[in-house]
């Protein structure tokens, strides 16, 4: 059997980079240097710019797979987005501002190419999940330029929304059963420092402590059920951001867990897409 059909472009293909090089760091106790790596999902179209969404791995900053995502990056990218997700050092190489550093390196990476990738340089989006959530708020939130350390430095790392997924976001209110107990948390361990012992200090590196009217739009999806980063750091979030009249919006999962199935459904995708292309275009 034989059929001709005639088939009308509507889309432009899409092409995957794994394993991308965008920066170099230290290693080995500082004696060797490695590369630092994203997988980009972009658009082979330069009649046109795309927004660029920048996903962040959680992992408690103790592990991270910046591929682990991708099938549904890739149903992400589909919908009209480059789609880049990054990797940052984890705190067995060192604590904070470390990860952070390497989420900005890679988003001046990407606006400094952004002509060979068809990026839209001046719409930026950022998502992360728990640890990555945590990255994400800070990302958009912290416009140090002491954090912006290394190459392209003449790019701006500012992204234009943030969308992190049940972030921890005041370390200092994470229900610790001793100091014993607060010493070998992932909070403790990202930060170096006892964050039950040393709140103020902890408190300096929260994403609470960086709100300002001139946030970026935010959406924040957390599952009301969350035994992990109790539900509560998604709302003091919220709260601080509508505060300071910020554009925000808390997404309150019923009866989802940390990292729930419920995050990984077409609803919850479908609804990250709108809200990237209303704030970025």
């Amino acid at each position: 059997m034989r059929e001709t059909v005639t088939i009308k472009v509507e889309e432009p293909q899409y092409s995957v980079v794994t394993g991308m090089a965008f920066s170099q760091v230290d290693a080995w106790f500082g004696h060797t240097r490695r590369d630092l790596k994203m997988d980009l999902i972009y658009p082979e179209d330069p009649e046109k710019r795309y927004p660029c969404i920048v996903w962040i791995c959680g992992g408690a900053w103790v592990q991270m797979d910046k591929s682990a995502h991708l099938a549904y990056l890739a149903g992400l990218a589909r919908q009209g987005f480059v789609v880049a997700s990054v990797e940052y050092r984890t705190s067995n190489e060192g604590p904070y501002p470390m990860p952070l550093i390497d989420i900005k390196a890679g988003i001046r990476y990407l606006r400094a190419h952004s002509e060979r990738f068809h990026i839209d340089s001046e719409h930026f989006g950022v998502m992360g999940e728990s640890a990555g959530g945590y990255l994400t708020a800070m990302a958009a939130l912290a416009n140090d330029s002491a954090l912006d350390v290394g190459d392209y430095t003449e790019y701006s790392s500012k992204v234009q929304a943030a969308c992190p997924w049940y972030p921890p976001t005041d370390v200092s209110g994470f229900p610790y059963e001793s100091p014993l107990a607060a010493a070998a948390s992932p909070e403790s361990l990202m930060l170096g420092m006892n964050v039950m012992l040393q709140k103020e200090e902890a408190l300096k590196a929260c994403p609470i402590s960086f709100v300002t009217k001139d946030a970026p739009p935010f959406m924040i999806l957390h599952g009301i059920d969350d035994h992990t980063v109790p539900f509560g750091q998604g709302e003091v979030l919220h709260d601080k951001l509508e505060e300071a009249g910020c554009d925000v919006k808390l997404i309150a999962i019923e009866g989802a867990d940390h990292a729930d199935k419920q995050f990984f459904q077409k609803e919850t995708w479908q609804r990250i897409a709108d809200f990237f292309h209303e704030k970025l275009g």
